[in-house]
């Protein structure tokens, strides 16, 4: 694993591991789950990769780190996030549609593991995957008119990265098919689910 693989993985950790699980919790005790997530944010937010830090070293502990594919594992799990931290809170429709499109995309992404060496069915979520990328680009597109001031030109900044990572995703794929290495498609479709991530994140702050 890379340094740069390493900074992926540490940026998706809180947003889509840790902050699900305690969502999920929070009905148990929900001013203790509150508290549990703003010491995480809070932690986070002083000493980025914490959360990271946290799930490598409990695989140490359990001496399992060597046998769990993190790339993998990270983009399973973006499949089931429906994390509320990760959406906009809205009656408007336009920012309801961002929501249900970038979580669209990523349950997309997350089918990438089981389907990679079925070729007409991965060929099926590459379709999926370009048109869900399309939609959520519409969807940033729509809701410009919402922002105000220098957040527009935060959101416009992180649409650029995002069809950034887009184009790497599709030059990833033509890669694929002629070498086979599934590790690479993992890591690059992780990167697209963390750009969605920041995407929903920039507009989330901008609106609040």
């Amino acid at each position: 694993m890379t340094m740069g693989d390493e900074e992926l993985y540490a940026s998706m950790a809180l947003p889509g591991v840790v902050l699900p699980i305690l969502e999920e919790l929070q009905r148990r005790d929900p001013e203790a789950i509150r508290s549990i997530k703003a010491a995480f944010i809070k932690a986070e937010a002083q000493h980025p990769g914490f959360t990271y830090d946290l799930v490598t070293g409990i695989l140490q502990k359990a001496e399992i780190e060597n046998s769990v594919d993190m790339s993998e594992c990270m983009l399973r799990l973006a499949g089931t996030n429906t994390c509320t931290d990760l959406q906009i809170l809205s009656n408007e429709e336009v920012l309801k549609l961002l929501n249900d499109r970038s979580i669209n995309l990523k349950k997309i992404l997350s089918r990438i593991p089981d389907e990679i060496f079925d070729r007409k069915r991965f060929l099926d979520t590459i379709k999926d995957t370009a048109s869900a990328i399309r939609l959520l680009l519409d969807s940033v597109n729509s809701i410009f008119h919402l922002i105000e001031g220098s957040y527009k030109q935060n959101l416009e900044m992180r649409k650029k990265e995002f069809v950034r990572y887009s184009r790497n995703f599709s030059n990833t794929l033509k890669e694929f098919f002629r070498d086979g290495e599934k590790q690479n498609v993992f890591l690059s479709a992780n990167h697209l689910v963390n750009q969605t991530n920041l995407l929903m994140k920039t507009v989330k702050d901008a609106l609040n």
